[in-house]
Parts: structure tokens; C-alpha cells; sequence
């Protein structure tokens, strides 16, 4: 169960996978990954490990609960 909390960027992916969502496909600037009508920018590899703040606007904007998270 992934805590809530800084995190790798290859769990995200991961864990969003687990979530039902595809990708990560190439973007512009970002990568992004999909689930349905919902678009999800995933930051760049390179900026080291995601951190709290950054990983709860990402379920907010992938409407994921912060509950539905930490029970994966």
C-alpha cells in the first residue's frame, strides 16, 4: 500500500496503472496518462521523487481519494 506521501515517480505510474489508467504517452512538455475523459500531466523524471503536495493535486485532479489511495 503506497503511503500518502513523497513517492518514486515509476510508482505513480504504477500505482495509477493499478487505477485504471493508461500511458504514460508523450506529450509536449509532460507526459500524460488517461482514464476516460480525465487527462493527467505526469512530471518529468528528472526532477527526482514526487512530494506530498505535488502527489495530492495529482489524485485531485485524477479524482482519487486520498483514502482509495492508501488502500491499494
Amino acid at each position: 500500500m503506497p503511503r500518502f506521501g513523497s513517492i518514486k515517480r515509476r510508482e505513480l505510474i504504477h500505482y495509477l496503472r493499478v487505477l485504471d489508467f493508461e500511458g504514460p504517452y508523450s506529450g509536449r512538455k509532460h507526459q500524460f496518462m488517461t482514464k476516460g475523459d480525465i487527462i493527467l500531466r505526469i512530471p518529468n523524471p528528472h526532477r527526482g521523487n514526487i512530494g506530498k503536495e505535488l502527489l495530492s493535486r495529482i489524485l485531485k485532479q485524477a479524482k482519487i481519494a486520498k483514502k482509495t489511495w492508501e488502500e491499494l
